[in-house]
């Protein structure tokens, strides 16, 4: 065998004697943008949340990170672009609670929640909370339960909207409490609110941040936490747990999502980072302001949290019959 050939062998062998990821292109590639899709407005908890990491990332990656908001279809508009994208590690989801409620609303969606995407890593959660209008003669969740059972069909609540996390959080809990309580869906958190402040309605569930001014001015009465901690802004405030009904915790949460197939050297290292970033403390201060508790799991929690949100409201939706509009 000659020369060339010899040294062709010896390359081979080289090539052979080297880790997988060694062989693989560096990720990310520089002059490469990631993106994250973010399947709802500017201004909601996922936007905000993915513009806070995304210049993080960016700093650390040396990379552009840029936050593409489209929403539409509740959140499937954006899911799906991402469904569909080369799983490369250029293109992400950054979605909230609401992609494990759309599919128990609609069986028929252009992708799969569970086989279409690979989990990266919860970013963040916050809490949500019980509240009624002052008016209402009940101090505590258990004392509103009792006057709900004492006069079925007769009490009201509201929403932002049929099969939002607030409309099917409060059919959990009629569900499972077996109480008759009429549902006034609205356009808005703003408008669902304020016809509780001013005892038009008589409940909802809404974040303890944003019922927080209604509360301290006394229109509402914060009688739970859906979480399983208390919230700092409301010491006084019982879990739900502690307020007598375990089982019925719920919470917002918002994750990161990749395309099916994505590596695993991908999914880990952006995983790692994200974890990283949600240590930083400024980042932490960033979210408590939005009252929102950074998260740091490996990417199979996310996973594991899909599927059992799934299971959970498709058994509330078909409980309470709920129809998606």
């Amino acid at each position: 065998m000659g020369k060339r050939g010899l040294a062709g062998l010896a390359a081979l062998a080289l090539l052979a004697g080297m880790p997988a990821a060694a062989a693989q292109e560096a990720y990310p590639a520089a002059g490469r943008a990631i993106r994250f899709i973010v399947p709802y407005s500017p201004g909601t908890g996922a936007d905000i949340l993915s513009r806070l990491a995304g210049p993080k990332l960016a700093e650390r990656w040396k990379v552009a990170v840029v936050t593409d908001n489209r929403p539409g279809a509740s959140g499937n508009i954006g899911a799906e672009l991402v469904a569909n994208a080369p799983a490369d590690g250029y293109t992400f989801l950054f979605t909230a609670t609401a992609f494990g409620t759309n599919p128990a609303l609609n069986r028929r969606l252009p992708f799969h929640p569970v086989n279409s995407f690979a989990p990266v890593a919860l970013v963040a959660t916050s809490a949500m909370s019980v509240l009624v209008a002052a008016p209402v003669p009940a101090r505590t969740l258990k004392e509103f339960v009792e006057l709900v059972r004492r006069q079925p069909g007769a009490l009201n609540y509201s929403s932002p909207g049929n099969g939002t996390p607030q409309h099917l959080a409060m059919e959990l809990l009629k569900l499972e409490t077996r109480i008759d309580l009429v549902h006034v869906p609205h356009r808005s958190s703003g408008s669902a609110m304020a016809d509780v402040a001013g005892a038009h309605v008589q409940a909802m569930i809404s974040s303890p941040q944003t019922a927080g001014p209604f509360v301290q001015g006394g229109s509402l009465r914060m009688l739970a936490i859906l979480g399983g901690e208390r919230v700092g802004a409301f010491p006084d405030v019982p879990t739900i747990g502690e307020a007598g009904f375990p089982g019925l915790e719920v919470e917002t949460w918002y994750g990161v999502l990749a395309p099916a197939v994505t590596g695993a050297h991908i999914v880990d290292r952006l995983n790692a980072e994200l974890n990283a970033i949600g240590r930083e403390a400024d980042f932490r201060e960033a979210l408590a302001k939005q009252g929102m508790t950074a998260a740091s799991a490996p990417p199979a929690r996310l996973g594991e949290l899909i599927r059992s949100e799934l299971a959970r409201w498709t058994r509330v939706v078909d409980g309470a019959g709920i129809k998606a509009d």
